[in-house]
């Protein structure tokens, strides 16, 4: 009896599926209502609106509201219809319950559905969680830079907080205190993005640096591995968790879409060394090897495969190694360029061009459908079901 093949869903480039212009100012965070088939959106004007499909296929705005003061990000739960605004101080709630929880402009807001939970940072460096029903203050944490990325996990209780430093700090939340679980710092930029995945217990940071990190949390061996595939600002991250791929967005308008359905590889520590570790040259800070051998000194290279520390003359090769994350060429030692074999250089992730500088990203996993809200003021739909090959 022949075995039956099951048919596995292929990554499609995106597809635009429309566009929402009717905007006086740039849209610094939007949202995909699902049910409705709509759009949740906030623009720097201070305006919220609902824009709701017509028969047409466009978008029409049925709800407009303007907010007493500027306000800088949101959060939409679609199952309780629930709204959470951060201003500049504070967070409005639900049916405009102010919550007075910054002394600074709040940065991200998220409502936890499960602990009925409202939680908010903000540019003065305070990590604060309110109750949404009672709407006192549970507690607070002190970060060491402001924050600007958040993601919680219902089971364990732990906060994933990524800020300003580039560094990202776990913390445990009680009904009433918190504990510093641990903190790690990969990114040499500040943390501009993070994405957090329950099932695999894989945490991603996007940064400024251009780079991205998956942290396996629950794997408890400190593994990281790097995603080299954006040439500007991670803008935003998303995890489409039925077909392992991940979604990212830079804020050159690029939209990278990772297979994580793969055996990834860690990227090696950088070794040091006083000389080339193949040719063994000297480098030009050891001077007693270049008096003794009569030598210049050469300038330190590293290869990304093996970590070694070399010279140009035994690194002047490039090549792609995607499965530690380098989709594009970076350097590597003469041996490992002989060693990568064209199967090691099979791409693992495909690139879009969304023909505008992306400043928020929100993918909606019920539809299959991105949102990107660029500085052009514009938001554009995309459809990125897989296809079925």
């Amino acid at each position: 009896m022949a075995a039956e093949i099951q048919p596995q869903p292929q990554a499609r480039k995106p597809c635009l599926l429309s566009k929402i212009e009717a905007f006086q100012e740039v849209v610094s965070t939007a949202m995909i209502i699902p049910k409705e088939d709509g759009v949740i959106s906030l623009s720097e004007d201070r305006a919220i609106r609902v824009w709701l499909k017509r028969d047409s296929g466009q978008y029409w705005p049925s709800v407009h509201h303007t907010m007493p003061s500027s306000c800088s990000c949101m959060s939409f739960n679609p199952e309780t219809r629930r709204l959470s605004v951060g201003m500049d101080t504070g967070v409005i709630f639900m049916e405009f319950v102010f919550f007075a929880a910054h002394q600074g402009k709040v940065t991200v807001v998220l409502f936890v559905l499960e602990m009925e939970w409202l939680l908010s940072t903000g540019q003065d460096k305070n990590f604060t969680w309110h109750c949404s029903e009672s709407g006192q203050q549970l507690g607070t944490y002190r970060t060491t830079a402001w924050v600007s990325g958040l993601q919680f996990d219902v089971e364990t209780r732990h906060a994933f907080v990524g800020d300003q430093s580039g560094q990202v700090t776990i913390l445990k939340l009680e009904q009433d205190s918190c504990g510093l679980v641990t903190t790690f710092k990969g990114h040499t930029g500040n943390v501009t993005a993070l994405c957090w995945d329950p099932v695999q217990r894989v945490l991603f940071s996007g940064s400024s640096d251009h780079s991205i990190i998956m942290w396996d949390i629950g794997g408890r061996k400190g593994t990281a591995i790097e995603l080299q595939g954006h040439n500007d600002k991670v803008q935003g991250l998303c995890y489409a968790s039925h077909t392992r791929q991940l979604i990212s967005c830079s804020s050159d308008g690029g939209i990278v879409i990772w297979n994580m359905d793969v055996k990834r590889q860690e990227t090696p520590e950088w070794l040091d060394s006083d000389s080339c570790q193949k040719c063994e040259q000297p480098f030009f800070w050891n001077f007693k090897q270049m008096w003794d051998s009569k030598k210049i000194g050469l300038r330190q290279h590293h290869c990304r495969k093996c970590g070694q520390a070399v010279c140009g003359k035994c690194s002047s090769k490039r090549s792609t190694i995607p499965l530690m994350g380098f989709e594009f060429e970076v350097r590597v030692c003469d041996s490992c360029h002989e060693s990568i074999t064209d199967e090691d250089r099979a791409p693992t992730a495909t690139f879009h061009d969304s023909k505008h500088n992306i400043v928020y990203m929100h993918y909606e996993p019920t539809t299959g459908n991105l949102l990107t809200s660029g500085s052009d003021k514009v938001i554009k739909l995309w459809d990125m079901t897989p296809v079925v090959s």
